[in-house]
């Protein structure tokens, strides 16, 4: 159930430096294209000061944040859909990620919307043609009938939003992991329409001290990208508090409570009977987990149970 978000765009459109800004990870970065061949991958805990909220009130010494899954991804270039430039490889990474950032460069292009219509262009061909391979493949006549009105969409230079297709509809050809389905999040390094980043700098503050920063009066946007990447994705975080640790954990809106109890641990899905919840100010308001059940903030739920953002929550197994 991991949460893998692809970062593409051109090449040098700043992708690797974003990802090695929150990784902090040593990757290959030059000025020539596919430095990048074999994606990066790192993981980046998201702030949240609930996980400090309640590991204070509780005295828990451990504290981990949620994380989200980053891969950088080498740069699309046009004719990618056809294999230019590896572009089939490329293509593949961004199928196993479940959302995108789109990384747009918009210090040195004169025409950043360019860049932005040739990803897009780039990942509608090739949905276009797994469309063209399912419509020979697939049997179910449901399914065939979604496939034939992607197709349709597709041809027409049409996305998946135009579609309005239902949640039921979307459910059913979710396997086929079409690109143009997946939630993008478009990054402007530099000037821009939505949210703006000047890469260059970020770096430039990574080596200040926090006296530094006070004193020139600098501020890195990262974490506010963070949390703006994690709400556009629809991700919600939920709590444990076990022993000596408190964690938050990221799964994505709608998910129930035992598809979280498969993201504590494997074989909590399978062998799971209840989950106990309670709300972060409950427990804040109580000191534990305990006190809140004995308090009557505590209630028990089944599996179908549709998480809530902030829940607290112990699994009976």
């Amino acid at each position: 159930m991991s949460y893998n978000i692809g970062i593409i765009g051109l090449p040098n459109a700043g992708k690797s430096t974003l990802f090695k800004l929150l990784t902090e990870a040593e990757v290959d970065i030059d000025s020539y294209p596919f430095t990048t061949i074999d994606p990066n991958v790192g993981m980046v805990k998201i702030p949240d000061e609930r996980v400090d909220k309640i590991a204070k009130a509780t005295g828990t010494e451990e504290k981990i944040y949620p994380v989200m899954k980053f891969v950088d991804i080498a740069g699309l270039i046009e004719g990618a859909h056809k294999g230019e430039g590896l572009g089939n490889k490329f293509l593949s990474h961004v199928k196993g990620c479940s959302a995108l950032i789109h990384v747009i460069g918009s210090f040195d292009q004169k025409n950043p919307d360019e860049g932005e219509k040739i990803i897009q262009k780039e990942l509608l061909m090739k949905d276009l043609e797994l469309t063209e391979k399912l419509i020979g493949k697939v049997k179910n006549e449901e399914k065939l009938s979604i496939i034939k009105k992607i197709k349709g969409a597709l041809m027409k230079n049409q996305s998946f939003k135009d579609l309005n297709l239902t949640e039921e509809e979307i459910e059913k050809i979710k396997e086929y992991q079409f690109l143009t389905l997946k939630p993008i999040f478009k990054l402007y390094n530099g000037p821009g329409p939505g949210f703006s980043i000047d890469l260059k700098l970020e770096e430039e503050i990574k080596e200040l001290t926090d006296e530094e920063k006070r004193q020139l009066g600098v501020q890195s946007r990262l974490d506010d990208f963070l949390v703006e990447c994690y709400n556009a994705f629809d991700l919600i975080t939920f709590f444990t508090v076990a022993g000596r640790k408190v964690q938050g954990w990221a799964i994505e809106k709608g998910a129930t409570a035992s598809e979280a109890a498969e993201k504590v641990h494997s074989d909590f899905k399978e062998d799971f009977k209840r989950a106990e919840i309670t709300g972060p100010e409950d427990i804040i308001s109580a000191k534990s987990f305990k006190k809140a059940r004995n308090a009557g903030k505590v209630k028990a739920v089944g599996a179908d149970y549709k998480i809530k953002n902030g829940d607290v929550i112990e699994f009976k197994i």
